[in-house]
């Protein structure tokens, strides 16, 4: 069921800066997602309703924008808005809504940076737009030494077997339509990276798995990439395991102790995971993060 609601916030502003994707502020154009992503954390937050037969449309959400953001432009308030945190700005109803579209127009506007966020090939629309923001837009006074565009766009991916795929992202655009995408948005000049976050513990989160990933980063030439482990709480967790009892019933008891302790895998399998990133980023000389990551 698709509801059309209005909200009375839709900028918000972050205590502090994100160290990884860089976003002051974050604006989410939709309430939950159509792309029903089984590992999604939304899954276990007190907002997820019923994903897969809801989603609401925040309407008055460009209009609500060109006023909250206007009091920010007149302090100076710059900073990078991730579109989005909470939901994908692209998703197929926003073919006919337009709601994303209509915020980045007020972006533009006042000259913020952006940091879009998606697994959605239809951000090609927005590429006029986008552009606008890349040559306008106003970088944070200490950002501006490290970056030197005002666009940022995160290709997010939780593994590139499109088998896999169809598990855990069932209604996410298929994997090479995604990397089609990457490639077209950097054919363009756009400053772009891959989030393979999260990878899955023992299904995509191998040696040879992230090798194949790091690889084809290399080869679409992004600027830099993300790599991030699983969290599993609330209902989320539940749902998760399910999917894993169908399909992978030989990973369960692993997956038990490796969440035995609560929503985060034991502390030595993820140091392991994350020592193996470094390492492979390492060898093919692919930034591990917007500003390189030198160690975890």
């Amino acid at each position: 069921m698709i509801q059309e609601v209005s909200v009375k916030t839709i900028l918000n502003k972050h205590k502090k800066r994100d160290p990884w994707f860089l976003d002051d502020y974050s604006l989410n154009p939709y309430l939950l997602c159509e792309f029903n992503c089984v590992y999604c954390y939304i899954r276990g937050s007190k907002y997820r309703g019923n994903m897969q037969n809801y989603l609401a449309i925040k309407i008055n959400a460009p209009k609500l924008l060109d006023k909250e953001i206007s009091r920010r432009a007149r302090s100076k308030d710059y900073g990078f808005i991730a579109l989005a945190s909470a939901t994908e700005p692209w998703m197929y109803v926003e073919k006919q809504y337009e709601i994303t579209s209509r915020c980045l127009r007020v972006i533009a506007k006042y000259r913020f940076p952006v940091h879009c966020l998606t697994k959605s090939p239809l951000i090609l629309r927005d590429v006029d737009i986008l552009e606008e923001i890349s040559r306008n837009a106003i970088l944070p006074l200490d950002l501006r030494s490290k970056l030197d565009s005002g666009v940022l766009i995160t290709y997010s991916f939780s593994t590139l077997n499109e088998s896999v795929r169809e598990i855990f992202e069932p209604n996410a655009p298929r994997i090479k339509e995604r990397l089609n995408a990457v490639k077209k948005l950097r054919d363009l000049g756009f400053k772009v990276g891959i989030a393979f976050i999260p990878l899955l513990p023992y299904i995509s989160d191998s040696s040879d798995d992230i090798e194949e990933m790091v690889k084809t980063a290399r080869d679409l030439n992004v600027n830099y990439i993300f790599f991030g482990d699983l969290t599993l709480y609330g209902i989320g967790k539940e749902n998760y395991f399910k999917v894993l009892e169908k399909y992978f019933p030989d990973l369960v008891e692993k997956y038990k102790f490796l969440y035995k302790s609560g929503p985060y895998m034991d502390k030595r399998y993820r140091n392991a995971f994350y020592r193996r990133v470094l390492k492979i980023c390492r060898k093919y000389n692919v930034s591990l993060g917007i500003i390189p990551i030198k160690a975890f």
